[in-house]
């Protein structure tokens, strides 16, 4: 037998182990995940992505989102069912209190936990404009949240369908930016602070 024949016959690796082996060989800081079967690489957050989530859990936090009956927390895998090991890592997420009873695999939670997801764009933008709002919606996460620094905008997705959301507000800075109270509690969030706080320091 030939080794090219033997190379055949070898079971081909899970996304999920290569994406594990992949996580493992970067520098700390970079974010895998599987979305839509294809392995994706984001490299580590600057200053001002940082800055925004900070912001963000000041109302979140003020609204009393983290009081016992559901938790505000950064960088949670979630688990996605558009794929057999499809998960992703949302920059911040609201989840019910129990989330712990609910882990499936790969340090990643069922997606019936999930009462928002939210991304601070960075260079990867395209990904959560297009590729996660379709991951979103086939999970049922019941509202998705965009921090788009790219065009200084805040989009608030709900009503999730198979292939997206059906409702897509889209706020700019001089608006407030109201989440459904579904979330736990009624939030409004500033966009000018919002964009203020994601804008490049550099000059």
């Amino acid at each position: 037998m030939s080794a090219a024949a033997v190379e055949r016959e070898r079971p081909p690796d899970s996304l999920l182990r290569s994406a594990d082996r992949l996580s493992d060989q970067l520098r700390p800081g970079y974010r895998v995940e599987i979305i839509g079967g294809v392995i994706t690489v984001a490299p580590p957050t600057d200053g001002p992505h940082a800055s925004v989530l900070t912001t963000l859990m000041i109302p979140f936090l003020a609204a009393g989102l983290d009081d016992g009956e559901c938790a505000v927390l950064q960088s949670i895998g979630l688990w996605l069912p558009g794929g057999p090991e499809d998960y992703a890592i949302p920059d911040l997420a609201i989840v019910d209190a129990d989330i712990d009873e609910h882990l499936i695999e790969n340090n990643c939670y069922d997606p019936a936990c999930f009462r928002l997801v939210l991304e601070v764009t960075s260079g990867n933008y395209q990904a959560d404009l297009r590729n996660k709002v379709v991951a979103y919606a086939g999970a049922k996460i019941p509202v998705y949240v965009i921090v788009d620094r790219e065009h200084s905008r805040v989009h608030v997705l709900t009503e999730p369908l198979a292939a997206g959301y059906d409702r897509h507000e889209v706020y700019a800075p001089g608006q407030e930016a109201p989440l459904p109270a579904t979330i736990g509690a009624e939030v409004v969030l500033d966009v000018t602070e919002l964009v203020r706080a994601g804008r490049s320091r550099r000059p």
